[in-house]
């Protein structure tokens, strides 16, 4: 059975059209990544799908294709201090039109992962919910989201080597829950979510009493 394309299909013919989505709402640690796509309708790239049904070694084949065959794309980190400044979801639409706006193609309309928009889009949109497995676009979008982020919390293992960003890439797995409580937070914790900041509140009640 073909995948429904709902949202696309009731654009006018020719609406230059991103799709946007994000990568890393998640976890304990490391950036938001968000991503916007405007895909090539002459040059269409075969497998395309919601990023986390891949496999990694498909995700960078897939990757390497969208950067050269889409008509433009971006990719924005929102790093941990704005995150904990701004909380989770601020910083997630924050990204997305940060996205938007630095496509090399100002886009006429973009078509966002999800059930919410940002308020501060450069052009009009529309949420589409499951939209990462529906729309070509916002499938290219979760890739480049997705492979930038992974590669992203590779190389932040190398700087904070024990907590095991590389395999898990941040996520709240027993792996990472264990190495925290073991050498407590790093500067790529996020303080505002609450694992996290109850390990620093404990950790300032013991130096209280030791004082």
């Amino acid at each position: 059975m073909p995948r429904r394309r709902i949202a696309s299909r009731e654009l006018d013919p020719g609406t230059i059209f991103a799709g946007v989505d994000e990568a890393g709402r998640g976890p304990l640690a490391g950036p938001v990544v968000v991503a916007a796509v405007i895909l090539d309708a002459t040059h269409a790239i075969r497998g395309l799908d919601d990023s986390k049904q891949l496999t990694e070694e498909r995700r960078e084949v897939l990757y390497a294709r969208i950067i050269e065959r889409a008509v433009a794309w971006s990719v924005v980190f929102v790093e941990r201090e704005e995150i904990d400044r701004v909380n989770i979801f601020q910083a997630t639409m924050l990204g997305m039109t940060r996205a938007l706006m630095q496509l090399a193609v100002p886009p006429q309309f973009a078509l966002v992962d999800g059930n919410r928009l940002p308020r501060t889009l450069p052009c009009p949109a529309r949420a589409v919910v499951g939209g990462d497995a529906l729309e070509p676009a916002i499938s290219a979008a979760s890739i480049l989201a997705k492979v930038s982020r992974d590669r992203h919390m590779h190389a932040l293992e190398l700087v904070y080597p024990g907590y095991g960003f590389a395999r898990h890439k941040g996520y709240a797995v027993p792996e990472h829950v264990e190495a925290l409580g073991r050498l407590g937070p790093c500067h790529e914790h996020r303080r505002s979510f609450a694992p996290v900041r109850s390990l620093l509140a404990l950790e300032a009640m013991q130096l209280a009493m030791e004082v």
